[in-house]
């Protein structure tokens, strides 16, 4: 069985390609009918698998303080990112997972938060939150997929 975080890997890869095949006006384009555009689901599945990890588990995340607001939960787009946001998102994708996979090897998550998802999931665990990450990363691919065909 390929370990979460190869799975993971996977999906940054697919993440990746959007970033280096759409332009900055393809990646900032809200369609109608929907709230966030291409470059708000990357950023938040980066920001919302720093939250499902680190924060559930008391420590400190990997993105800034306004990162975080901009792209959490419940957030929609407010206005266009930049070239260098879109660059700073392209590097979190796989930076954060290296760290998380150090992390997890030095035995770093020792407490966690339980937390019940929207989606019905009760995390209870690091690994938990591993496996539910990979999922919501998914969900979110499948939101790319139908903007990229609304540009």
């Amino acid at each position: 069985m390929q370990h979460p975080l190869e799975i993971t890997r996977t999906s940054r890869r697919f993440l990746q390609n959007f970033l280096e095949n759409h332009s900055l006006e393809e990646l900032n384009k809200v369609p109608p009918g929907f709230k966030n555009n291409i470059i708000w689901n990357i950023a938040h599945v980066v920001v919302t698998q720093q939250v499902l990890m680190y924060k559930l588990s008391g420590l400190p995340l990997q993105v800034s303080d306004d990162m975080e607001a901009t792209y959490q939960k419940g957030t929609k787009t407010e206005r266009p990112a930049t070239q260098e946001e879109v660059s700073l998102i392209k590097e979190l994708l796989f930076t954060t997972i290296d760290q998380t996979e150090n992390d997890l090897n030095n035995g770093v998550f020792k407490n966690f938060n339980e937390y019940p998802t929207s989606t019905g999931f009760d995390l209870k665990s690091i690994e938990d939150a591993l496996h539910f990450n990979n999922f919501h990363e998914g969900l979110h691919i499948g939101y790319i997929l139908a903007l990229r065909k609304s540009l």
